[in-house]
């Protein structure tokens, strides 16, 4: 596990990190939820489920040391709601650039939801930067109170995204209140050489 994501293998703190965060995943769990109205009539729907229904997690201090039987593999089994979910509703990211930023979680957080976004785009759109549905709040950035100083950040994480896909297509807009973006997938297809 720690080769797929990139980490540094040896030393406990390492091991510990990822093992917590194991952990932290097993026992969270996903709330999400609607409010429309109809007519005179308020429809509040609400759904929750976990990420895991069951995990096994085999690690040693010793980077040298490989499981000695199948009693030590490592064992994630995800809960049938959230297996379904990602199934239905699969997002296109690219494992290297994962890698790459996960010392970066804003940018980290930003490149998975670009990568959403502009895969499910159906062409140009606008984003707003702020208020209850915009990019500020979608992405969990309240901290930055300024709008300057979060547009500031934003530039700065679009150009880390630019260095890992070139061609993504996000741009703050003009005016400065909103984001573009457009159709485009954030993994590279590879194309067959015909010849």
């Amino acid at each position: 596990m720690v080769e797929t994501f990139g980490m540094h293998k040896g030393g406990k703190k390492e091991y510990r990190r990822l093992v917590a965060a194991f952990e932290r995943i097993f026992g969270a769990t996903i709330f999400f939820g609607t409010d429309t109205f109809r007519g005179t009539a308020k429809v509040v729907q609400r759904s929750r489920f976990s990420f895991f229904r069951e995990a096994q997690i085999w690690y040693s201090r010793d980077p040298e040391q490989y499981p000695v039987s199948d009693q030590f593999e490592n064992v994630i089994v995800l809960s049938d709601e959230f297996y379904s979910e990602i199934v239905a509703h699969p997002i296109p990211a690219d494992l290297e650039a994962v890698k790459v930023l996960a010392g970066a979680p804003a940018v980290l957080d930003l490149f998975m939801w670009l990568s959403y976004r502009c895969f499910v785009a159906k062409g140009r759109e606008t984003i707003p930067l702020f208020g209850p549905r915009g990019l500020a709040a979608q992405i969990g950035s309240i901290e930055y109170a300024r709008p300057r100083r979060f547009r500031e950040k934003l530039d700065g994480w679009l150009e880390a995204i630019s260095v890992l896909w070139p061609e993504c297509p996000a741009r703050i807009s003009r005016d400065g209140t909103g984001l573009e973006v457009n159709r485009a997938m954030a993994v590279l297809v590879e194309q067959k050489v015909c010849g």
